[in-house]
């Protein structure tokens, strides 16, 4: 499976078969919570939350690629990722992208 950031794939002719997309809600727990909010005080970066953040990236992405094996996709282009907190210590991580087949 090809995963670009791009409306193309260099060199191939592209049939879009439609929207894929894949999310997660993840947090840390309390303890490390309380750790991390010491670390405000002080300055610098919040480890734990930046592991978070990149497992739930991680889980998203493999989330969407499913969908778009189920798809018969070759490819997903045009790939995009938000986030939103949805509630203290807890953010919701979204893949998407357009599931894509060569010609």
């Amino acid at each position: 499976m090809i995963l670009v950031n791009t409306d193309y794939i260099t060199g191939k002719e592209l049939e879009m078969l439609g929207l894929v997309k894949g999310s997660t809600i993840q947090s840390k727990n309390i303890g490390r919570d309380i750790t991390q909010s010491f670390k405000t005080i002080i300055g610098g970066e919040l480890g734990a939350y930046t592991e978070m953040m990149n497992e739930a990236r991680a889980l998203a992405t493999k989330r969407m690629v499913a969908e778009a094996e189920q798809m018969g996709a070759d490819a997903v282009v045009n790939i995009r990722y938000a986030s939103s907190a949805v509630m203290q210590g807890a953010a919701e991580v979204i893949a998407y992208g357009t599931a894509v087949k060569f010609k």
